[in-house]
């Protein structure tokens, strides 16, 4: 099932023109992103220190749809699924809220996990395979 994070649009995520800033739509995502692990049971200091690896994202991509602004009400849906032994990819989409409701933006990310100590792809910890059983 889906995780649902929800936000209001700040001042600082815009630009000059008062809409969000292209590169905010990915910080929205990754709040998200954060929100849903910790949702998942996963402790995020403990979890990177304990582990010793690291999940950086290898690829984006982005689908602009409609500006946002401060003050609008987001929900954004995360969904994520299993590539590989060593990667996932997660799914956002984020939704303006009102009347109607706008799909404003979709993302996709794909991420990787690997050791910086040995600077190679490593196997999905258990945690991260049993929360992405949870999101789809």
């Amino acid at each position: 099932m889906p995780f649902t994070y929800s936000r209001t649009v700040r001042f600082a995520d815009t630009d000059a023109a008062g809409i969000v800033y292209f590169a905010n739509y990915l910080s929205l995502c990754h709040e998200a992103y954060e929100e849903s692990l910790a949702a998942g049971g996963i402790d995020l200091g403990a979890f990177f220190r304990d582990t010793g690896l690291i999940v950086p994202i290898a690829k984006s991509e982005a689908e602009y749809l409609r500006p946002l602004g401060p003050g609008d009400k987001l929900r954004i849906a995360l969904t994520a699924e299993r590539l590989t032994e060593h990667s996932y990819t997660t799914r956002y989409e984020i939704h303006r809220l009102g009347r109607p409701e706008k799909l404003a933006a979709r993302i996709r990310l794909e991420h990787v996990a690997s050791s910086p100590a040995k600077r190679e792809r490593v196997p999905l910890p258990p945690a991260l395979v049993a929360w992405l059983e949870s999101t789809h």
